[in-house]
């Protein structure tokens, strides 16, 4: 457990240090002093000046950071960001975002270079050397499924009753071997990451509409490899496809929500609730957990690309303002809207983490 949440802890805080390094990369390409670049947030525990740049270790392991001159405070020196054209600005800005989509385009390159891509298949499907499988893409909460143990991402092993033991890879037989054991005690075995588990579970006679008798969503799936040559291109394409999804998907179950339709896609979650969602991930595997950030990496872009100031695109959103009006935004106005939206987005996290740590009991 302790091992598990070093791990996840690490990989946020690697990631936004990426993010933050895209700025700081940026920064110095164009000449603007990079005061500090923090791994955590302070109070400092150490750091080392090199050149002009302090570079620390902080007490606070949530983030990283960095201080630019200018960044906050109007400084009239040549290194200062506030000096620099409103182009270079705009991509020292741009960098950070950037980064993400480069960290998911390399976490996909990794994946199907060496491990393959989970791809949904139809029972149909057969081909040389591919292992078809079924795995567990949702569980649905308070379902026979969850209070068994079942989790999404389970690969379904066998299933068993009595003297029958149906070892299969099709969704179709697997979902016939539970509607014909509905009020009965089945045994169903599980590959969870490296560990094999048999858990005990009875399927619903008369369950809720759209649920199923288990209360779980699957797939036949197999892994999509590629050749190491190709990977790269393919992570780049896997990238743009995730990238176009999410804000369809999100538009989807904002939809459905507003129609007053039962949606379990849109469920927002704070650092707590991210963690567990990443815990369970590293549980299933290393190959779902490098999945996991890189959607991460790709929601984090497009999410600190909303023109929201005390983001990097309500930066970008105050720079398109100079733009047309040929004058900078006065700096006082904008540090004033900055802090009332960042208490804002304070305020919603902290509604979001007590709501999820809520549901740790």
């Amino acid at each position: 457990m302790l091992l598990t949440i070093i791990i996840v802890l690490f990989s946020l805080v690697l990631l936004t240090a990426l993010h933050e390094l895209g700025h700081f990369l940026l920064a110095r390409k164009f000449g603007v002093r990079v005061e500090e670049f923090g791994i955590g947030y302070p109070p400092r525990i150490f750091g080392k000046k090199i050149g002009q740049t302090i570079y620390s270790l902080n007490l606070l392991p949530f983030g990283a950071f960095v201080r630019i001159l200018g960044d906050e405070e109007t400084d009239n020196s040549q290194e200062s960001f506030s000096q620099k054209t409103l182009w270079q600005r705009a991509l020292i800005l741009a960098g950070g975002v950037v980064s993400f989509w480069l960290v998911a385009v390399i976490i996909f390159t990794i994946i199907i270079g060496v491990g393959g891509i989970p791809t949904a298949v139809d029972d149909d499907f057969a081909q040389a050397g591919a292992n078809p499988f079924i795995q567990i893409l949702q569980v649905v909460p308070k379902s026979p499924a969850e209070l068994a143990g079942i989790k999404p991402g389970d690969k379904i092993i066998n299933l068993k009753f009595a003297n029958e033991d149906l070892q299969s890879g099709k969704v179709g037989e697997a979902q016939g071997f539970i509607a014909s054991h509905k009020g009965e005690e089945i045994q169903m075995g599980v590959m969870r990451g490296d560990q094999e588990i048999d858990i005990a579970v009875t399927p619903r006679i008369n369950p809720p509409m759209g649920e199923g008798a288990l209360g779980i969503a699957m797939a036949r799936v197999v892994l999509t490899k590629t050749a190491w040559y190709k990977a790269p291109y393919k992570g780049v394409e896997i990238t743009i496809q995730q990238t176009k999804n999410i804000p369809l998907t999100l538009v989807k179950a904002i939809k459905s929500k507003m129609q007053g339709q039962k949606n379990n896609d849109l469920q927002f979650v704070g650092p707590i609730g991210l963690g567990q969602i990443m815990g369970q991930a590293l549980g299933q595997g290393w190959g779902n957990f490098l999945m996991l950030i890189a959607m991460i990496s790709i929601w984090m872009a497009l999410f600190n690309l909303l023109p929201i100031p005390a983001l990097d695109g309500g930066r970008l959103l105050f720079l398109g303002i100079e733009l047309i009006r040929r004058k900078p935004v006065n700096p006082v106005i904008e540090k004033r809207i900055t802090a009332v939206f960042f208490f804002i987005m304070i305020g919603f996290m902290a509604l979001v983490s007590i709501k999820d740590v809520i549901k740790l009991f």
